[in-house]
């Protein structure tokens, strides 16, 4: 169709920038604290996350290549999700720089490690929001073809959650009150979540 561009990712995609990242978003950022088994804090940032269940709560993050987040899950069983919000966004920026295991990131990108309740792993204090997990799969990814590629998709049951009370309304959070921060197409787009796009639907009965 001379009004449509299609192509097999196989052979390309004939772009100047491939456009698979920004069909499938804005993407929620895994912004994931860790301890290494030397004790050794851990702060990355993923955009390929999300939810995947609710009993449990079960969440999960993509790696492309054995990064040093998935290592320190592998040994410990254990990580935290940060939720990013507008204002945390230049110290999300900041905890992905390629530096050695020994760096801190949370020191890297100027924020506090709090402790957390359950996991050894500390929360980012400046995020309003965190799960604290426990590893429950770690799985290496493969193409149709069953190559395995370097990808491993790390998945957590989530055992405490941490919320700011004032995104709590009436006992019902307020998602864009939290201006989370969410990965977009090209190099460099992001999202902040504003209060004017909601719009509500319920689901038919």
């Amino acid at each position: 169709m001379p009004d449509r561009h299609s192509y097999e990712p196989r052979h390309g995609h004939g772009l100047p920038h491939d456009p698979f990242n920004a069909i499938v978003g804005p993407r929620p950022i895994g912004w994931i604290s860790t301890r290494a088994a030397d004790g050794t804090l851990n702060l990355a940032p993923y955009s390929f996350f999300n939810a995947f269940n609710y009993t449990p709560p079960l969440i999960g993050f993509a790696s492309i290549g054995w990064k040093d987040t998935v290592r320190n899950i592998e040994q410990t069983g254990e990580f935290v999700w940060n939720l990013t919000t507008r204002p945390l966004a230049e110290a999300m920026n900041q905890s992905c720089a390629a530096v050695p295991p020994e760096v801190d990131e949370f020191q890297l990108a100027g924020v506090t490690p709090e402790a957390s309740q359950i996991v050894a792993p500390p929360r980012v204090a400046e995020s309003p929001v965190a799960f604290e997990c426990r590893l429950t799969q770690l799985i290496r990814l493969q193409g149709a073809d069953g190559n395995a590629v370097d990808t491993w998709l790390t998945l957590g049951e989530v055992v405490a959650v941490h919320i700011d009370r004032h995104l709590l309304v009436d006992g019902i959070y307020d998602t864009a009150a939290a201006r989370p921060v969410m990965r977009g197409g090209g190099p460099a787009d992001y999202f902040e979540l504003d209060p004017a796009a909601r719009f509500r639907m319920f689901r038919p009965r």
